[in-house]
């Protein structure tokens, strides 16, 4: 009888603690923004759950050995609350001790548990003490509506960004080729850009030291493009047949499903276009002018506005942001320039479409398309035939969609036609090897 009261003695005296251990857990942690950086005060943000809560939250950098506190906070949320998100900075500012060079940035969390277990999230960071420097060169820049320009740029200590800012969009700076001293960046000063915008150089280390420098420009007002607007009469044959090739397996109004197609999935594939940007090379892949398509007349131009009517009303607009092209029916489509294949599919209102890397961001698109005979990886010259033209996703007729674009921003091509302006604004700043304008 002794044993068995010693027994349920044990038991209730060493369930509740095994059970507090079964219950127990390690708090996971997170910093969802990448931080490489550590500059004068870089703001970071935290991620922690547990599902006992969280008792205590503290960040540190370890340098050479020697390990800084740089944010703590204790009971930062009810113990009820499982996860939740902080925000402090971390740098120069408040841990003066830090040195340019290598650190060790760690975030811990404490359960709010019985066994008080710590989670860990730790990562290597660059400390910065002091910003960069940029400078633009000195030249005068003549910007206009949907065209591009280049600028050199001398840069110096520790960046890990730099390039050309208009508005929202930035170009990036690239080294001078040759290996020459220097930098410079094709920048583009977008179609619907506001005309009062600035454009500057600049550079940032990624731990909030940012700088800029003014670019020496001229924004001709009299001399910028005139975009027009055009009514395109719509007919429920060409309704039926985009919408049967581009949303087979929907339903409902073929109306509304034409205009979903025309605005979402438009901005769909304007946004893969764009991050085909990553997919550029770092040097020249061209040596020539640009060529236009042979023989080829042009049945609209770039940032022409649409007007869609449908039945006397307008049912949608959007804006065409290359050169419609038109020869023949199924006429060999021809590369621009000498390039690298880094797009050949279907791309929704784009058609079977060809995308070919002109190298430092510089790009050329080929839409509509028939049949497409290049892959992607392939290298390809100049008037080299790609595929056939046709009338594949959002065409009403057997023609070739050509764009350009630059960093992922659609730009006018009409520019890159010219061996003039490729032999000012290009060949003369930066090393073009080859070129014979």
């Amino acid at each position: 009888m002794r044993k068995v009261l010693l027994l349920v003695l044990v038991l209730v005296v060493l369930l509740p603690i095994v059970i507090l251990i079964a219950r127990s857990a390690t708090p996971v942690v997170t910093v969802p923004s990448p931080v490489t950086t550590l500059g004068q005060a870089t703001p970071i943000t935290v991620q922690a759950r547990d599902p006992r809560g969280i008792r205590r939250l503290q960040a540190s950098v370890e340098q050479n050995g020697v390990r800084y506190p740089v944010w703590q906070v204790e009971q930062p949320q009810p113990s009820h609350a499982t996860d939740g998100t902080w925000n402090f900075t971390a740098g120069v500012k408040s841990t003066p001790q830090l040195k340019d060079g290598k650190a060790k940035l760690i975030v811990e969390a404490t359960s709010n548990d019985f066994l008080r277990k710590t989670g860990r999230w730790e990562r290597e960071v660059t400390v910065v003490t002091q910003p960069p420097s940029v400078s633009a060169d000195s030249d005068q820049h003549y910007l206009y509506l949907g065209m591009a320009d280049l600028a050199t740029l001398n840069l110096s200590g520790a960046w890990t960004e730099a390039g050309i800012r208009v508005g929202d969009q930035t170009f990036r700076a690239w080294p001078m080729p040759g290996g020459k001293p220097g930098f410079f960046s094709l920048f583009a000063f977008a179609w619907n850009m506001p005309p009062n915008t600035v454009p500057v150089a600049y550079a940032s280390n990624g731990g909030g030291n940012d700088v800029t420098s003014p670019l020496v420009f001229q924004f001709p007002k009299k001399e910028q493009p005139k975009y027009t607007v055009h009514d395109l009469q719509i007919t429920d044959a060409f309704i039926n047949k985009v919408v049967n090739e581009l949303d087979p397996n929907g339903s409902g109004d073929p109306v509304a499903r034409f205009v979903k197609i025309n605005n979402e999935m438009r901005k769909a594939n304007n946004k893969t276009l764009f991050d085909l940007r990553t997919k550029t090379a770092d040097h020249f892949l061209w040596s020539q002018p640009f060529q236009r398509q042979s023989r080829a007349q042009a049945e609209a131009t770039f940032a022409d506005t649409r007007n869609y009517i449908y039945q006397g009303k307008k049912i949608d607009q959007q804006t065409h942001l290359g050169y419609d092209l038109a020869v023949t029916e199924h006429v060999g489509v021809e590369a621009s320039n000498d390039g690298r294949i880094v797009y050949a599919a279907p791309l929704g209102i784009y058609g079977n479409c060809i995308v070919v890397d002109h190298g430092y961001g510089l790009m050329t698109l080929y839409g509509h398309l028939s049949h497409i005979d290049v892959h992607e990886g392939d290298m390809v010259k100049r008037g080299q035939v790609m595929g056939t033209s046709g009338q594949t996703g959002m065409a009403g007729g057997d023609h070739i969609h050509f764009g350009m674009l630059l960093d992922g921003i659609q730009i006018d091509p009409k520019e890159w036609w010219d061996p003039h302006w490729i032999k000012d604004h290009i060949a003369k700043r930066v090393d073009l090897p080859g070129f014979q304008g």
